[in-house]
């Protein structure tokens, strides 16, 4: 995967997948250290996970000098490092030399949430397809240096939301004069987990002519004195360690023989075989071949084969095909595929994105055709393109972007828009979900925001972003079932209730709209609540709650929802909250949620969906709080610090406090208001800019877990003395 724009450093570009003929492009270089943000609102830790990832952490490394507080995502070479000196802001590591225990970034970068168990609900559309091609994504959230581990105190970034349709999702980057070798951030995989996506970190051989070194090739798949891969140890160690799925090996650094084409197939069989105990998968791309020369096929065929499956077994567990593929490619791909028994939709047929968004022009049917069997698996390269190419980079802005790419032109995945070039994901693969135990709830929450609300207050007016804040969203957006003319629906970020957006329903009705929201598998009892806390903005509006207890007989049939009468909200800024007993469905699973917004007058409808709860009986009581917080290191400079906390989690006790979501992290001002600072799904955070308030003499810090139900736990409290 090979291409830069014009006056780039090799030696400093990230590069990305080659093509033929290799063109510049604005978007497809990711300049060492670009863009890298000052650090971030934060979030992180880590809980046990699904994985084996130790219950305990280890005892993190050595606290950095008081420069160097901000943690970053980490990135490394294999063993040995590049000649000269890292350009500014970058530090060259060996992954040879990583250990846990001297990682002081570890509590800042390890992932917490476990990877979540899916459901395939039947599809509004018959041209969604389940059991057929998936979707891997493959996306640079930022730079290779200095991307920060844990959000940023910016609104602007890549708040990925449609996990609905998404596989696999690989960080992509890496660059010769960086590190070559990448870990996701956390945030990152913490919000994809919840939505039960696998997250790939990325191993980057690149070309000679971007800086490209085979030292490196042969340092990867180096053996020990015992015989053994000593990094493909120690890429299993880092995925565990940090709580993502696998890796992405791209080798693209030509100049090698069979040889080295050889033992390059026995380390990716014993990375498989050191993950295979931590659940870890292996992509490899279609890049070097058999002769151990670097020759994009576009295809799985004779002379690549090896590296996905040979006369002995998987090597991978599945395939990237280079961009060169035709239809033919594709097809010979899928039939070698069956034929080795692993199944064609193990491929991912490459598709370039990254300048073009839904303007790209793509041979679909060589993929995912309409009339017959897909052929292949789709592959996605770069589709942060929905926010690089905006003027406006609000979040809303990125919303509707994002949302015409996923869902296409028509907004509504049950209703495509008549089809031109761009075939939306959503019209060809069927949706996920992870909505399937108690309690469940939702504030519409994308991760990312003008402001941070809670109980629809403002306790933070700066802009924020960190994905691990998100909440399992709608993966469908939006069906919309009417009679008349069709509300827009869109998360707004205006106003929220909690976090820092809300789900907006506007327009003129002309007849009752239902609005589809979540699909579930929830078990509903005696004592099953549902909650919705809403506001009408202008004009009355009547407000029903529906609840599918069967799932339509056939794909493109509506959900058959029954409808609860809500309150109705009173026109104006406050929130209201309605409660439903569901005691009359008792026995039976709540297939799909919805909400029917009906006109009282003739005037257009604001209404705004802030949260949704479905729960049994009370809520539980709050969760446990925290224990021993404490500032581990702190700088500071013309009256702002920055600051490093952690704490503990409250032990385990039989009764079984709620399970925590996350934590949150806010300052108590000297007038005794409360003021939202960041929030973590682990046990340490990274303040970038705490100012002092006043002549106050110290800062208060308190920490609070919350729970699936947004409940918060009593505060945890430490202090950081400003003298």
């Amino acid at each position: 995967m090979s291409e830069t724009g014009p006056g780039v450093d090799p030696r400093t570009a990230a590069v990305t997948p080659a093509r033929a003929p290799v063109r510049p492009t604005r978007r497809g270089v990711l300049a060492a250290g670009a863009g890298a943000g000052a650090g971030g609102l934060a979030l992180l830790g880590p809980p046990p996970t699904a994985r084996a990832v130790p219950a305990a952490p280890a005892p993190p490394g050595p606290v950095p000098a008081a420069a160097a507080l901000t943690p970053y995502a980490s990135y490394w070479f294999p063993d040995s490092l590049p000649a000269g000196t890292p350009g500014p802001g970058i530090v060259w590591r060996s992954l040879k030399r990583w250990t846990p225990e001297s990682d002081p970034d570890l509590a800042h970068n390890t992932a917490t949430v476990p990877l979540a168990p899916r459901f395939t609900p039947v599809a509004p559309h018959p041209g969604a397809r389940a059991g057929q091609a998936r979707i891997s994504s493959l996306v640079s959230f930022g730079p290779t240096a200095r991307n920060p581990s844990q959000g940023s105190p910016t609104a602007d970034s890549y708040a990925l939301t449609h996990w609905a349709y998404i596989d696999e999702l690989v960080f992509w980057g890496g660059s010769a004069g960086e590190g070559i070798v990448l870990a996701p951030n956390a945030p990152v995989i913490d919000a994809a987990h919840r939505n039960g996506v696998r997250v790939l970190g990325n191993v980057f051989l690149p070309p000679v002519a971007y800086g490209g070194d085979l030292q490196w090739t042969r340092d990867l798949v180096q053996r020990d004195s015992s015989g053994r891969f000593p990094i493909a140890a120690q890429l299993a160690l880092v995925a565990a360690a940090y709580g993502f799925d696998g890796w992405f090996v791209n080798a693209e650094t030509d100049g090698g023989d069979s040889e080295l084409a050889s033992r390059m197939r026995e380390f990716l069989r014993a990375l498989r075989t050191a993950g295979a105990p931590h659940g870890l998968r292996t992509t490899w791309y279609d890049a070097m071949n058999s002769t151990g020369r670097v020759g994009w096929q576009g295809a799985l065929n004779a002379l690549n084969q090896e590296f996905f499956e040979d006369r002995t077994g998987p090597v991978s567990d599945t395939l990237f095909v280079d961009f060169r593929w035709t239809p033919e490619r594709l097809a010979s791909s899928g039939a070698l595929a069956d034929r080795l028994g692993r199944g064609r939709h193990e491929l991912w047929a490459g598709v370039d994105v990254e300048s073009n968004g839904w303007n790209s022009s793509v041979r679909w049917d060589a993929i995912v055709p309409r009339g017959r069997d897909h052929v292949v698996s789709c592959g996605l390269y770069r589709p942060e393109w929905t926010r690089e190419h905006l003027t406006d980079r609000s979040p809303g802005a990125f919303h509707r972007a994002d949302d015409r790419f996923w869902t296409g032109e028509s907004l509504d995945p049950s209703r495509p828009a008549p089809e031109g070039t761009w075939r939306a994901p959503a019209t060809v693969v069927a949706d996920r979900s992870t909505v399937a135990a108690l309690p469940f709830a939702c504030s519409f929450n994308t991760g990312h925001g003008e402001r941070w609300y809670e109980a629809g207050e403002v306790l933070s007016d700066a802009p924020w972003s960190h994905l691990g804040l998100q909440d399992r969203l709608p993966g469908r957006r939006w069906v919309v079932e009417t009679s008349g003319t069709r509300p827009t629906v869109t998360l707004d970020f205006a106003r929220a209730w909690r976090g820092g957006s809300s789900l907006l329903v506007a327009g003129r009705l002309t007849a009752p709209a239902a609005v589809g929201l979540h699909s579930t598998r929830l078990p509903l009892t005696r004592s099953t609540m549902l909650e919705l806390v809403h506001a009408a903005a202008s004009g009355p509006v009547g407000v029903e709650v529906g609840v599918a207890v069967r799932e339509p007989a056939a794909p493109g049939e509506p959900v058959p929802y029954t409808w609860f009468p809500a309150r109705e909200p009173a026109p104006g800024p406050g929130w209201r909250t309605a409660r439903f007993g569901l005691a009359a469905l008792a026995g039976r699973t709540a297939y799909g949620l919805a909400v029917r917004i009906t006109a009282r007058g003739s005037g257009p409808v604001e209404w705004r969906l802030g949260a949704l709860s479905v729960r049994d009986g009370s809520s539980g009581g709050r969760p446990a709080p925290p224990t021993a917080p404490t500032v581990d290191a702190s700088a500071v400079r013309d009256g702002t610090a920055e600051v490093r906390l952690s704490w503990r989690r409250a032990p385990r006790r039989p009764a079984r406090p709620p399970r925590v979501r996350h934590y949150e992290v806010s300052r108590v001002l000297p007038d005794g208001t409360r003021r939202f600072l960041g929030g973590t799904c682990g046990t340490a955070l990274y303040l970038p800019a705490v100012p002092r308030a006043g002549r106050e003499r110290a800062v208060a810090f308190e920490v609070r877990a919350v729970d699936e139900l947004y409940a918060a736990s009593a505060p945890a409290r430490t202090t950081l003395p400003w003298s």
